[in-house]
């Protein structure tokens, strides 16, 4: 099983960084109002950015470690 970090960009230009082990599926969750209650209000989101881990203990780091990031450095990470 792989496990992703991925980034969305919400319908207010804000960005949201969460874990799941299926993209797709999870954005979808996202667009249809049963994600995250941070995007529930900001539809519809689009995908900008994913990383693929072996481990979910490494995407769970890496989700915590983009969460620090400032909004420049995750503009940097996704390459607008």
């Amino acid at each position: 099983m792989s496990h992703h970090v991925y980034v969305l960009e919400c319908a207010d230009d804000s960005l949201y960084t969460g874990y799941t082990t299926d993209v797709e599926r999870r954005v979808d969750e996202h667009n249809a109002g049963e994600g995250a209650k941070y995007t529930r209000g900001r539809t519809p989101v689009s995908l900008v950015h994913t990383e693929r881990f072996e481990s979910r203990s490494a995407a769970m780091s890496r989700e915590y470690a983009i969460k620090q990031l400032s909004r420049r450095e995750k503009e940097r990470l996704i390459d607008y």
